[in-house]
């Protein structure tokens, strides 16, 4: 016959109520963590031009929009030798209007010249902010000298949209040195922002909706946490190295896509992984995008090619 033993009791009784607390902290964590939604994987490059091997990662007509909005486009050039060449590389004169165009080198060097009188070479950790808006012409080719010595080339460009009541605002120009964007040394990593804010520190890039654009190198083993508001959109892109969330890993040029609920993600990074963290207020209004024209109606993109081929829009060649 067993006898009621009091210490034993509680024993089990306080350890009964630290295992419900722990329960408790983790479910409640899980509420707070954020949904992967999507690992973005793109198996087939293609050309751009003659100098721009991408992969497509972000596109319009794909189901993942709605989660990557206002990010409409995203094409990475994964590292590529080029040898030496006295032939210009790159993409001729072309139109755009409606959205904006950023566009990071990673390796290599990249010049760019258009119709509002914007242009330059960005060279590595630079990036450039075109605004197309009512209109723009431009061309973006390797810079000569990178053409002349050959190397790695390795670029990201992304399209970002812009609201209806911007989308026929005059274009222009940014040009975003790397020494220009504040960087945010924490434990184990290098926080550089382009655009928006971390920690206090503003990122020189200008946007037309609020957005944080990041670009994060971790120098060891590590977990990183990133809170997002409720309703924004957050997008990550693995450059180089391992991430790891929810138990699925993005490698070298995977996205991860994840939901727009308020919430954090906690990465599990390897020493060596560079991303590039996008999280963005969306713009939630209709959107109808052809070629390179983003506009809220079918006739609106009708008008753009009109405009264009009518010389509207700019010189045919800058």
């Amino acid at each position: 016959m067993k006898f009621f033993n009091r210490r034993n009791f509680l024993i089990s009784l306080i350890g009964g109520i630290a295992s419900l607390g722990s329960l408790k902290w983790i479910l409640k964590r899980k509420e707070e963590m954020k949904e992967l939604k999507f690992i973005l994987n793109p198996k087939h490059r293609h050309w751009v031009g003659d100098g721009f091997y991408v992969y497509p990662s972000i596109r319009p007509e794909r189901e993942t929009y709605y989660y990557t909005n206002p990010y409409i486009l995203m094409d990475y050039a994964a590292p590529k030798d080029f040898p030496p060449s006295e032939h210009k590389r790159g993409v001729g004169s072309h139109p755009h209007r409606g959205f904006e165009t950023v566009t990071f080198a990673i390796q290599g060097e990249v010049e760019h010249k258009d119709s509002s009188g914007g242009g330059g070479v960005i060279k590595v950790g630079d990036a450039q902010w075109m605004t197309a808006a009512g209109g723009i012409i431009h061309n973006e080719y390797f810079s000569k000298e990178f053409t002349k010595r050959g190397g790695t080339f390795e670029m990201v460009q992304l399209w970002i949209n812009l609201p209806k009541k911007n989308k026929m605002d005059p274009a222009g120009y940014q040009e975003v040195k790397g020494e220009t964007m504040p960087k945010v040394n924490e434990e184990g990593r290098v926080i550089k922002v382009v655009s928006g804010e971390y920690q206090g520190r503003k990122g020189p890039g200008r946007s037309f909706t609020p957005m944080n654009i990041l670009d994060i190198e971790f120098n060891d083993d590590q977990e990183f946490t990133y809170h997002t508001k409720k309703g924004w959109t957050l997008t990550i892109l693995t450059l180089t190295g391992s991430t790891e969330y929810a138990g699925k890993t993005a490698t070298n040029g995977h996205t991860m896509v994840f939901d727009r609920e308020e919430g954090d993600v906690s990465l599990i990074v390897k020493k060596g992984t560079r991303i590039l963290v996008l999280n963005a207020e969306p713009i939630d209004e209709p959107m109808v995008a052809h070629g390179p024209f983003v506009m809220n109606t079918r006739e609106e993109i009708y008008q753009a090619i009109d405009d264009y081929q009518s010389g509207r829009m700019g010189p045919f060649e800058v």
